[in-house]
């Protein structure tokens, strides 16, 4: 009896209030900032992709040489002052294979690290200047409530099931965040998505 009671004066409540919903995936996709981070991180993902592949070249020229040192170290036909002579140069080139190996796997470490923590970063003030928006618009408009149509609960499920009658504040929410784009941003398709907030 006491839940009919609580879930009455919920819908009582509720009548009074003015609700609306933002499709918050939907407009932090279209945001031209998104979009212009987005492009952004690829091309500094690409610079450090070719910094890599320098140092897996030269790692690759180093196989070959130490290759070719060893081959000279076990060929008879050299003298032994020759083949001793390569075979210093092999386990040379070997040690600064290994040193240049562990160059490259720390330098995937630290790349990765960078891009992810930018990443974050980066999402995270896109959303910060999303919210103010919806703030903004909200006091404005007087609203009392303002869903994320596009939320999902832990599960994987939609959280807004459905809505009639609530307007949906998403086109005019990122009307004002575009105003100022710039003509020429025209980036691929997006890659950096907001966090679910569970606190929702």
């Amino acid at each position: 009896m006491s839940c009919w009671l609580g879930l009455a004066g919920f819908v009582s409540a509720a009548e009074g209030l003015k609700i609306a919903t933002v499709d918050l995936r939907k407009v932090f996709d279209n945001y031209w900032k998104t979009k212009q981070a987005d492009v952004n991180l690829k091309d500094q993902a690409a610079d450090l992709e070719k910094e890599r592949r320098i140092m897996v070249d030269q790692y690759q020229k180093g196989q070959d040489n130490y290759k070719k040192f060893l081959d000279g170290a076990n060929d008879q036909a050299l003298s032994a002052d020759e083949r001793e002579k390569r075979k210093k140069s092999a386990e040379m080139e070997l040690l600064n294979m290994r040193e240049l190996e562990n160059r490259v796997k720390q330098f995937d470490v630290t790349s990765r690290t960078t891009l992810d923590e930018k990443r974050t970063r980066v999402r995270n003030n896109i959303l910060a200047e999303i919210k103010d928006t919806i703030k903004a618009k909200v006091k404005s408009g007087s609203y009392n409530l303002v869903l994320d149509s596009a939320a999902d609960s832990f599960n994987n499920t939609p959280i807004l099931l459905y809505s009639s009658g609530v307007e949906d504040l998403s086109e005019a929410i990122l009307a004002q965040l575009n105003v100022n784009a710039p003509a020429t941003t025209t980036p691929p398709k997006n890659e950096i998505k907001p966090e679910k907030d569970s606190k929702k």
